[in-house]
Order: C-alpha cells, then sequence, then structure tokens
C-alpha cells in the first residue's frame, strides 16, 4: 500500500544536523519499496522558507522523484465533510490536515506521520496510520 508522507515526517528525516534515525530509515525502506507519494501542499510546505536557491532547487529535486497525486475537488469536498465530522465531536484541526486525511481515505493511502492530532482525527475518520 501506498504512504503519504507528513510535512512534519520529511522534516525530521531531511534535517541535516539532527535526523531522526528511526524515521529515516523507515523513509529509506519506503522509497526502496517505491510506496511514498506526495500532494502539493506538502510539497509546498517543505519548500517554503528555504531562502538559499540551490538547496531549494536540490529538495524540489529530490522531492520529484516521488508520485504525485493530484488533487480534484472530491478530495477537498472529503476534507471539509472530515473537518465537520471532528468539529462536532470537539476536535480541531487544520485545512491540510483534513486534506491529508481525505486523500489519504479516497486514494487507500497509509498516513506517515509523527502528528499527534492525527490519533484524534484517527477516532472518527476512516484513515489509516503507519
Amino acid at each position: 500500500m501506498k504512504v503519504l508522507v507528513d510535512t512534519c515526517v520529511w522534516s525530521k528525516t531531511l534535517r541535516h544536523k539532527s535526523p531522526d534515525s528511526e524515521i529515516t530509515d523507515k523513509i529509506k525502506e519506503l522509497i526502496r519499496d517505491g510506496r511514498i507519494v506526495i500532494i502539493g501542499p506538502i510539497r509546498q510546505e517543505l519548500l517554503s522558507g528555504i531562502s538559499d536557491i540551490s538547496q531549494f532547487n536540490r529538495l524540489k529535486d529530490m522531492l520529484s522523484a516521488f508520485e504525485d497525486i493530484t488533487l480534484e475537488s472530491k478530495h477537498f469536498i472529503k476534507a471539509a465533510e472530515f473537518s465537520n465530522i471532528c468539529r462536532q465531536k470537539g476536535v480541531q484541526g487544520s485545512t491540510i490536515d483534513f486534506l491529508i486525511c481525505a486523500v489519504a481515505n479516497i486514494e487507500n493511502l497509509i498516513i506517515f506521520t509523527t502528528d499527534k492530532d492525527f490519533e484524534n482525527y484517527k477516532k472518527y475518520l476512516p484513515i489509516k496510520l503507519l
């Protein structure tokens, strides 16, 4: 099954000074197996704030190796639905978090995240976490 890797996981893997070795090993395994996919908003979050153009280009090129899920209206509608479900249960979340949940649900993906909010979403949404 393909895996949608969240921004927080990429950040922990790509940190040059202190990468998380357990997460980095899992990312390497997923890369070897060809299981990683990405969406535009995660790509944007990863590339935003990089002032060094050569570093920006290296990361852009590295990320281009991963399959990009094309977002459609159905993904955004499902994200709004998921947001409403969670809000009714008292669970708040970001627009991108619910978009990640929606894409994972519709495209039958597993979400790889270290963001604990996804554990709360999972109580009410049909998502799979790695």
